[in-house]
């Protein structure tokens, strides 16, 4: 291999012998033949070949301009190489089917969603799906309401309420409520999350129940069953609470309570068959079904000579969820009646001023604005001032709801720890129940509701509203619902969450039979199995998602069986904490409430769904 020569010239290299040799052969040639001479024609021609002739251009006429073909085919190949190196490639890499962007991780909120779920699927009672996703769960209460003679196939299926056995039927409609309520406003967001499915299946399996516990065929109907399972307080003989069981070795009686008067109890029943009627308007046979149990067992809390509480004088429900009113269900079912069926005099009567007025929704009570299992008041509040935000239906019921709207305004203001209306932990822990036990129930319920105002307010362009002279913005209300999140999932003084499965440190002695008794094929007695309520260890089954009751109103908190008050989580807590969390998620966020057309968040019942029966125009204080 020669180097390259960069200057011209000849590659070979001279001896210089050689040009000694040369010039001396040189010398003997005749310096006549060395002189140059002019041949003639014959000699040109055939020593030098044909004379060489000058090539004429070649012209292309492109109409206006004359181009040299030589020119013009090196720009054509000019522009053919440009193609085949620049365009072709760029034309191929688009023509090949590009990855799916990767969605953003979930934040720690829709992390929380996914566990909050699960805890429904280990309280379910009755049959289990095959892909319930509980491993250590298997089918119980099989035999619930068997003596039944007008239930056929008896009460089997809902929900257990918390860490023992019982089935009541109120917290649990309310629960179904709630979380239909998160579903009807976010179901974009619970998409977006792949959780949407779950959620569904969660809500169809309570309110299949909760049309069980009535005649939800008929027109009319005279009682309705409002409890299974029993437990007495302080009690000697096995029941509910009396006996340690997992709900799958349950061996003794399950008495069936009913009441032939319950407007709370059916008040909240219609609200919860009302709105899962609006998530699966998708299905529109069960959408109906649901439609017309709603009527049903609204006109049954409407019947003039029905108006006693439902749980009052039954000593199996007084002691645990006693009722303190009805009104605040009428109000709430009949917002949701109004909401599903699109008939006027649900919303006639839920803007009738006596209403509110026997409610004693514009008194100003502090309890009366913390949204519970026992009062709905600020939820029904919320509700009909969605209606004035959003379609502003004008006269006659402009002036009921701008007085909904301004004690929604006023409920908001009593939340934040700046005006002092509340006492807040020194963790900031909200104590909406005045330091009781369950506090994080009522902190995760409220929490939704100011998610939600902001996305309310958001959404019809309405930056905040007043406190006094204060105004407040929606980053407020967001940041407020934040702070009690934050707190449930570990930002607080003990730095613990308090959901099962959520982060590193959480509870693990949990006030709940099936997570604290192995599944190891024996089957305990009754007191048998109190062997696992007292043991020291921790749970054999992690009841993921499970949020228990909460700390006391000094952050302080023992991880302890006994400690029912502080460590058993319930039906109510965490239909609240799943409504909290999807509200203010960032995961999917810009979907949901606020990506809807204002004018068709809850669309009017289309012809399918039949007219309900107005409500009676009879009162009674």
């Amino acid at each position: 291999m020669h180097s390259q020569n960069h200057w011209g010239g000849s590659f070979e290299i001279t001896d210089p012998s050689e040009v000694e040799d040369n010039h001396s052969r040189n010398m003997d040639i005749d310096p006549g033949a060395l002189q140059q001479r002019q041949l003639d024609e014959t000699q040109q021609s055939w020593l030098l070949g044909p004379p060489e002739t000058k090539k004429k251009d070649k012209y292309i006429d492109l109409g206006c301009v004359l181009v040299k073909r030589k020119l013009l085919w090196s720009m054509l190949g000019a522009v053919l190489g440009a193609f085949l190196l620049i365009g072709l490639p760029i034309i191929i890499a688009k023509s090949i089917p590009k990855k799916p962007s990767r969605a953003p991780a979930p934040d720690k909120y829709t992390q929380a969603l996914h566990k909050a779920l699960l805890f429904f699927d280990a309280q379910k009672s009755g049959k289990l799906p095959k892909k319930n996703g509980i491993p250590w769960r298997g089918n119980s209460g099989l035999k619930d309401g068997s003596d039944l003679r007008d239930v056929k196939g008896g009460l089997v299926g809902g929900y257990y309420d918390a860490g023992d056995n019982i089935k009541f039927h109120f917290p649990m409609a309310f629960s179904m409520t709630l979380l239909s309520w998160s579903v009807v406003e976010y179901s974009d967001r619970y998409k977006a999350i792949g959780e949407y499915d779950h959620v569904r299946e969660l809500i169809k399996w309570g309110t299949d129940y909760l049309l069980l516990t009535f005649n939800s065929s008929a027109s009319t109907i005279n009682k309705i069953y409002s409890q299974v399972g029993i437990a007495k307080v302080n009690g000697s003989k096995p029941d509910d609470h009396y006996c340690w069981n997992r709900p799958e070795d349950m061996t003794y009686a399950r008495p069936v309570q009913e009441c032939n008067a319950g407007p709370d109890l059916a008040g909240e029943m219609a609200a919860a068959l009302a709105a899962a009627s609006i998530v699966f308007r998708d299905h529109a046979a069960y959408s109906r079904r649901l439609v017309r149990g709603a009527a049903t067992v609204y006109k049954f809390a409407r019947d003039g000579g029905k108006r006693s509480p439902y749980s009052r004088g039954n000593e199996y429900i007084e002691y645990y969820y006693n009722s303190t009113g009805y009104w605040d269900e009428y109000m709430w079912s009949a917002a949701w009646m109004y909401y599903a069926t699109g008939n006027n005099s649900y919303i006639s009567f839920a803007t009738d001023p006596r209403l509110p007025k026997n409610a004693k929704a514009f008194f100003g009570i502090l309890d009366f604005s913390v949204l519970s299992w026992d009062n709905k008041l600020p939820g029904a509040t919320l509700l009909l001032s969605r209606l004035r935000m959003f379609l502003n239906p004008g006269y006659p019921y402009e002036e009921s709801l701008r007085g909904y709207h301004n004690i929604t305004g006023v409920n908001m203001c009593m939340y934040f720890p700046r005006f002092g209306v509340f006492n807040f932990t020194r963790g900031g822990l909200a104590q909406f129940n005045h330091g009781d036990g369950q506090p994080l129930q009522y902190a995760v319920a409220n929490s939704f509701l100011a998610a939600l105002y902001a996305d309310y307010m958001e959404s019809v362009n309405v930056p905040g509203w007043y406190c006094g002279p204060n105004f407040m913005t929606l980053n407020d209300l967001r940041s407020l619902a934040k702070s009690q999140l934050n707190y449930i999932l570990g930002d607080n003084p003990r730095k613990m969450s308090y959901v099962v499965g959520y982060g590193k440190r959480y509870p693990r002695r949990l006030h709940h039979r099936g997570a604290s008794t192995p599944n190891n094929g024996v089957r305990y007695s009754c007191t048998g199995g109190n062997k696992w309520r007292d043991a020291k260890g921790k749970d054999p089954h992690v009841l993921t998602g499970a949020m228990v009751g909460g700390p006391d109103k000094h952050d302080k908190f023992k991880d302890a069986r006994i400690s029912y008050a502080q460590n058993e989580p319930t039906l109510v807590g965490n239909a609240g904490l799943v409504a909290a969390l999807v509200a203010i998620t960032s995961s999917g966020r810009g979907l949901g409430v606020r990506a809807v057309d204002k004018n068709t968040m809850f669309t009017a019942v289309p012809p399918m769904f039949p007219a309900a029966p107005p409500p009676p125009a009879t009162w009674k204080p």
